[in-house]
């Protein structure tokens, strides 16, 4: 075989049409060989003699896209100093471009012998491990174009690739699970007609199903285990894990860009899946232990702030050009619009501390490609002072934990000011007006891949956990849900109408608040994950979707039904009123050159009186009205021009007993009612009643009503 010098650059493989660059970064190897892999099981090993910079390097002639390979380092294993390099551990490429097989677990792909954590383990991990593959990176793209659409006019929907389409009756069986299938039309057609503007996907670079679980007979379902930063998931690939899964994702996110949706990476740049000081060798370990983990003081250990036993080293220059890199790549050679960072406050931890101004987001800042997609944050982690909410930079915006939840309180029934609810309704001001960010730099949601469905929420005061085999211990007990007077599943007919109602109270909320909307995948069915508040393990129909059984919805009943109409009535309202989705906070006060001398924003007592200092402190209170100003919002259109909506008023009943209500008299005289979360259908057919300033009307205790005003 004939081996050429090669380059340094780029990291990973890089194929060109005639052979094959090979290059990986270990600063700790004394040596390090490229291996071939062979269907028949044998390999082929290349030492790669160049080094520049720490970075051994060969180019190999006639190495074409399909071929696994992997690296075997050796050199010093002293666990005492931090130092793990083992040649019998046959490594992942930290930059493959895709991976092929899957783990199997034993004691062959750990670095010790079990029972001995300091002990050296030299079996060879070869046939029980992943293997890297080079792709070709050649695909036609044809016209794509990214959708790039603005915050204002983003709705996200957050997925699980199988999950959302494991069950779907009108894919094919061969494609559900898939990325094909998040490009067929039976997905693409559920996802505009509900309004959606993007699909934020939970975690799909390559993972590790860890070995505990697979023990139990269960698996990482969410993913959030991450191996392979650069590879797509090859579990989720339709026809072949040799490069395919590449081609079949690329085709996926055309798809949905022709469609008009734009594609969200959930990402996990914080740890990988080789866990801690007793978890399995798999790339990173072996490659550079002591460059790619923060280590504690005693270097055989791992520090951890994420809850997975390791955390990156954020201020390695290696760890950095590494997520720098595939973040790069991701929007360059896969076309993908943003990216949500899993436990992003790991992130700004360059040593102790969060800090906001570490070197990450100095890099990103800075980045002429990163920088100019959808950057969102979830600002929290298991850690020391870990919970940022609002402290992230101002090219960010966040998961709002703070506006989940305070609306969970509200409509629950637990004391909160309305000072507060009425900050998250309108963007969260308190958080991000300060550094110079706007209401779009809340990511809103009540909902999402981890906690209660939108349904349990309503339906469960506790989680119910056994089926994760660990005695109902995991997952958040707090959970800010309320079950409406009966727990799990029930027959009675007035606990089943409240629980509609307050389902429809939470889309409405959301869809009504400034801010970005989120909606968790399935809610718009009223999903269950029958309380399992925590389904991280649950690869199967617990976690999964329940779609119609076929174009009639003939197993969907009426009452889900109405729900996944009323979610669709919400985003369209949203869509089509710019008074919902501003792009600046409200002035509370009349707006200059609007011709409108009422305030753009107006507070009420359900008597219609403005509020007060000590209505807005009543812990107590559960109920005000809004007045929307259609006329006098201040931001202009793309081109200057003004923009101008019809204006409204939202009446809020989260208390427990009816309430009349009494419409303001000097901010329009007359009005409709659009919106009636105390209606099955919760939209009035054919138009609601039609009402006069002045006049009362009586809402349902925990509902929530939507008048508008023609501009």
């Amino acid at each position: 075989m004939q081996v050429w010098p090669g380059e340094a650059y780029p990291l990973g493989a890089t194929y060109d049409g005639a052979g094959t660059n090979f290059a990986v970064f270990t600063e700790t190897a004394e040596r390090v060989e490229l291996c071939l892999l062979h269907d028949d099981g044998s390999e082929t090993a290349v030492e790669l003699k160049e080094s520049d910079a720490f970075v051994r390097h060969a180019y190999l002639p006639g190495v074409m896209p399909g071929q696994r390979y992997g690296f075997r380092v050796h050199g010093p294993y002293a666990p005492e100093r931090g130092l793990r390099t083992n040649s019998a551990k046959l490594l992942l490429d930290p930059y493959a471009k895709a991976v092929s097989g899957s783990v199997r677990w034993g004691e062959e792909v750990y670095g010790y012998r079990f029972g001995a954590p300091d002990s050296r383990n030299d079996m060879d991990s070869a046939p029980h491990t992943m293997t890297s593959v080079v792709v070709n990176p050649y695909f036609d793209w044809g016209d794509d174009r990214p959708p790039r659409t603005p915050y204002h006019e983003t709705v996200i929907y957050e997925a699980h690739v199988k999950g959302l389409t494991m069950r779907h009756p009108g894919l094919p069986e061969e494609l559900r699970g898939t990325y094909a299938a998040l490009a067929h039309p039976a997905i693409l057609e559920h996802l505009t007609d509900l309004g959606v503007t993007a699909l934020e996907m939970m975690p799909v670079h390559q993972f590790v199903n860890d070995h505990r679980l697979a023990d139990l007979g269960l698996s990482n379902y969410w993913g959030y285990n991450t191996i392979g930063f650069f590879a797509p998931h090859n579990a989720y690939a339709s026809w072949g894990d040799r490069g395919q899964q590449v081609l079949e994702f690329k085709s996926a996110v055309r798809a949905l860009h022709e469609a008009g949706i734009e594609v969200i990476l959930d990402v996990v740049y914080n740890h990988t899946a080789e866990g801690n000081h007793l978890g399995p060798t798999l790339s990173f370990r072996g490659l550079d232990n002591c460059s790619y983990y923060r280590l504690t003081d005693d270097p055989r250990y791992y520090m951890d702030t994420t809850g997975t036993g390791n955390s990156l080293l954020m201020r390695s220059p290696h760890v950095l050009q590494m997520i720098m890199d595939s973040l790069r790549y991701w929007v360059t050679e896969m076309h993908v619009d943003g990216f949500r960072f899993d436990l992003a406050a790991t992130l700004a931890r360059q040593f102790h501390e969060v800090d906001r101004l570490s070197s990450f987001f100095d890099l990103v800042q800075q980045d002429p490609v990163v920088s100019q997609v959808k950057l969102i944050a979830e600002p929290w982690d298991v850690g020391e002072g870990g919970y940022q909410v609002g402290n992230f930079p101002p090219l960010w915006t966040e998961w709002n934990g703070k506006y989940r939840d305070t609306v969970r309180d509200l409509w629950r029934g637990e004391p909160r000011t309305l000072a507060e609810f009425a900050s998250r309704l309108t963007g969260s001001s308190d958080l991000y007006q300060d550094d110079g960010r706007r209401p779009l730099a809340s990511v809103n949601f009540v909902t999402c891949h981890d906690g209660f469905t939108l349904r349990d929420l309503v339906s469960y005061n506790d989680k119910h956990n056994e089926a994760n085999g660990e005695e109902n211990r995991d997952g958040e007990s707090h959970n800010r849900s309320w079950n409406c007077g009966a727990e799990g599943e029930t027959d009675d007919p007035g606990v089943r109408e409240l629980r509609g109602r307050q389902i429809r109270n939470f889309i409405a909320t959301l869809m009504l608040s400034q801010g970005v909307p989120m909606i968790s995948h399935g809610d718009e069915f009223a999903r269950t994950q029958q309380g399992n508040n925590n389904a991280y393990c649950q690869d199967n129909e617990l976690a999964w979707v329940a779609w119609p059984s076929g174009e009639d919805d003939g197993d969907l009943d009426e009452e889900t039904l109405r729900i996944r109409e009323f979610t669709r009535s919400m985003v369209w309202l949203r869509r089509e009123h710019p008074v919902f989705r501003r792009r600046r906070f409200f002035h509370g006060r009349p707006v200059e050159g609007t011709h409108d001398e009422l305030s753009d924003i107006a507070w009420f007592t359900p008597e219609g009186a403005e509020m007060t200092p000590q209505d807005w402190e009543s812990a107590t209170a559960g109920a005000l009205t809004v007045f929307l100003n259609g006329n006098a919002i201040s931001e202009p259109g793309p081109r200057g021009e003004r923009v101008a909506d019809d204006s409204f008023l939202l009446l809020f009943n989260a208390s427990p007993e009816p309430m009349e209500f009494t419409l303001p008299d000097d901010h329009g005289q007359h009005w409709q009612v659009v919106v009636d979360t105390a209606l099955a259908e919760g939209v009035p057919e054919g138009g609601g009643a039609k009402l006069r300033a002045g006049e009362r009307l009586t809402l349902t205790d925990r509902s929530l009503t939507v008048l508008q005003r023609p501009a």
